[in-house]
């Protein structure tokens, strides 16, 4: 797959999941938001909590929950850290790290605190 299609692909699974947050209750704050160390799928609200979102489409929801490495799960922390610093509101919320796994076929998969940072 080239580069543009799996740019297309990742933002239409990260809609879809905006979508399927929204339909839950979330109140999407941000997409795509960018740090300097990389960007974050999606920000959302749910009651008290801030939860980063990181959206994950393969071919199949297992594929897509098994894609997301420790590298990556470090990446997305530092990244909510800079995220909440330059958002000052947001530091009084608890936070939380979800998944959301979409296979090429049926409903997304949200897996609700998928991975827990060291000291955040």
């Amino acid at each position: 797959m080239d580069r543009q299609a799996s740019e297309r692909r990742g933002r239409r699974a990260e809609t879809i999941a905006a979508w399927w947050l929204a339909a839950k209750g979330y109140r999407v704050l941000a997409r795509r938001a960018a740090t300097p160390w990389g960007e974050i799928d999606l920000v959302c609200r749910q009651g008290a909590c801030v939860v980063f979102v990181e959206v994950k489409a393969r071919q199949s929801v297992a594929a897509a929950l098994e894609s997301l490495g420790p590298r990556q799960r470090r990446r997305i922390a530092d990244a909510a850290r800079h995220y909440i610093g330059r958002h000052p509101p947001l530091s009084a919320l608890d936070c939380r790290f979800d998944l959301v796994a979409i296979g090429r076929f049926g409903l997304p998969h949200h897996l609700v605190n998928a991975w827990t940072p060291g000291a955040f």
